[in-house]
């Protein structure tokens, strides 16, 4: 797991969190801002495994190559 990967957990679960806590206080404005905090955190994890998995891959090739 790569960097990216766990900032985007991260937010994930402060967006979590915040939703959270938005539902149970009524703070509609809380609640979507945990919404998309979310999001952005899911996305940037994706976008993290995306890039591992190229690394991955690049590597594997290299090694190929060099055989």
């Amino acid at each position: 797991m790569n960097r990216q990967e766990t900032h985007g957990k991260v937010k994930q679960v402060k967006g979590r969190v915040k939703e959270v806590v938005g539902i149970v206080t009524g703070n509609v404005a809380l609640e979507r801002e945990g919404s998309r905090q979310r999001a952005a955190g899911a996305a940037q994890e994706t976008l993290g495994k995306a890039r591992r998995k190229v690394d991955e891959l690049v590597t594997e090739v290299t090694k190929a190559i060099k055989k």
